[in-house]
């Protein structure tokens, strides 16, 4: 819990930091990055944690949107989940784009168009949580590789229940 509760702060401090906007959408790679790193390091169920603790603390501080939660949960609960099942961290790195950019964004859009009452062009969110989650795993994936060899506990420990 310690570990997730770290990597939700660097996400929540990352992505208040260095996000930019496209349209509606701050767009967050750190935070793709970091939904890597936990996904791979903990597993699905603390990658979403994570997620949401991140997502939430950037919503009460006024630097990120509602759009942030779909955005970001779906792609890290869905590296963990494929990480557990494949052991790849390339696989895990697209499931990050999958599950943010395609996934998250559809999501996003319909959340916006229907909760929040936004009339957007089709694919704005969409195409926007893709760069931000291509940017993010771009990053991420030779982090996680120096990561792993510099802290192989870590990312050997099987601790994720569920």
């Amino acid at each position: 819990m310690s570990y997730t509760a770290s990597l939700a702060t660097l996400a929540f401090v990352g992505g208040s930091l260095f996000s930019f906007s496209i349209g509606v959408v701050k767009v967050t790679p750190v935070q793709h990055l970091l939904n890597l790193v936990t996904g791979v390091a903990l597993g699905p169920w603390y990658a979403l944690s994570q997620a949401f603790v991140a997502s939430l603390l950037r919503n009460i501080v006024g630097t990120g949107t509602l759009l942030a939660f779909s955005g970001s949960m779906i792609g890290a609960f869905l590296v963990g989940v494929v990480y557990r099942q494949r052991g790849k961290l390339m696989i895990a790195g697209v499931a990050e784009v999958f599950g943010t950019g395609l996934i998250g964004g559809i999501v996003s859009d319909m959340l916006a168009r229907g909760l929040l009452g936004m009339d957007l062009p089709f694919g704005l969110i969409l195409g926007s949580f893709l760069v931000s989650a291509i940017v993010g795993v771009s990053i991420g994936y030779p982090v996680v590789k120096v990561l792993k060899k510099r802290f192989p506990r870590l990312f050997n420990q099987q601790n994720d229940q569920g």
